[in-house]
């Protein structure tokens, strides 16, 4: 268990008073936010995550699925940005690289449980209200066996599958947040769709959504 994002405070004590409370501004640009984290790192981070928490915890929800440790990885990814937030250079892009931090949390967690041969799932109405990948009716076997079949993928190929297919990310988003080329990352997701369908189509629970032809060609 990781230690958790400190929940909002109402404010800061004022000098002119005993008491008095004044609310600092919300840094209202990611450069402002990325300053704040250097200069006030306690308002900072809870700036940062009010703000990306949502976009944070979707992107491990569609790499990793139906899973009982997004939770602890989710402040895991912000406990990791903002201890290393001297690393962003190019604070217009805090977004992207808060995406990168989250992609690479979630792959150590993919390899380190190869490692340890463990696959976990749980009942996606325990976790967060999220767009199921198949409609409602289909989704709770539908998704199991999804990330069961990804589970079998490399790491690398896994990440772009799940980013484009899954999340609809731009090619280039991924790349970014993967911090390898275009080129690399267009090989990852032809070769790890050519994959996923070979493997899924042998499991009787997907072949019908194969059939739709759901997965971009």
């Amino acid at each position: 268990m990781v230690t958790p994002i400190p929940a909002p405070k109402s404010g800061h004590k004022g000098t002119s008073g005993v008491g008095t409370v004044v609310r600092l501004p919300v840094p209202e640009t990611d450069v402002a936010l990325a300053a704040c984290l250097r200069t006030d790192p306690e308002r900072g981070q809870e700036a940062l995550f009010d703000r990306y928490a949502g976009d944070v915890e979707r992107i491990l929800y569609r790499i990793l699925g139906p899973d009982p440790e997004i939770t602890d990885l989710l402040h895991e990814v912000f406990i990791v940005a903002i201890t290393s937030i001297t690393s962003l250079r190019d604070a217009t892009r805090l977004r992207s690289w808060l995406a990168g931090v989250a992609v690479h949390q979630a792959r150590r967690l993919i390899r380190r449980r190869r490692i340890r041969r463990l696959v976990q799932f749980v009942a996606p109405a325990k976790l967060p209200d999220h767009q199921s990948i198949l409609p409602s009716i289909e989704a709770s076997q539908a998704l199991r066996e999804t990330y069961r079949v990804l589970e079998q993928l490399p790491a690398d190929d896994r990440i772009a599958f799940t980013l484009r297919q899954i999340d609809g990310m731009e090619l280039s988003a991924i790349a970014q947040a993967t911090q390898v080329s275009l080129a690399t990352v267009k090989r990852r997701v032809s070769r790890a769709q050519r994959n996923f369908v070979a493997m899924a189509s042998a499991n009787e629970t997907l072949v019908e959504w194969l059939a739709r032809g759901t997965l971009e060609r």
